[in-house]
């Protein structure tokens, strides 16, 4: 009996396949939301980290204990401020790099 070769696929062919090319507004538009998702859930590790309750958090940075549950469950509606005025009440440091072409930026 001859065996079949199965034809295995990368992550980066699925997403160009599944979700668009890289520099399409489709796949931009993912990429986007995945960075948003990943801050969200850093926020709430860093928040469980500090053993403080939404509400607790809410409070330090001057926003409603819903505010912060929509932070933690995708970022993308927050503005940079608030984002920032998050990671300092937890007292957390964040950092940004900045890719122009083949050098990168980095605002600490």
């Amino acid at each position: 009996m001859a065996t079949k070769e199965i034809k295995t696929y990368s992550l980066a062919e699925m997403k160009d396949k599944y979700i668009g090319k890289v520099g399409t507004s489709d796949r931009d538009e993912y990429e986007y939301e995945l960075r948003m998702d990943v801050l969200g859930k850093m926020i709430k590790a860093a928040r469980q980290e500090r053993h403080l309750t939404q509400e607790e958090l809410g409070k330090l940075v001057g926003v409603q204990k819903s505010q912060i549950s929509k932070l933690e469950s995708s970022a993308n509606s927050a503005t940079i401020d608030t984002v920032l005025k998050v990671f300092k009440a937890l007292k957390a440091e964040i950092n940004f790099n900045v890719k122009l072409e083949d050098n990168f930026l980095k605002l600490v």
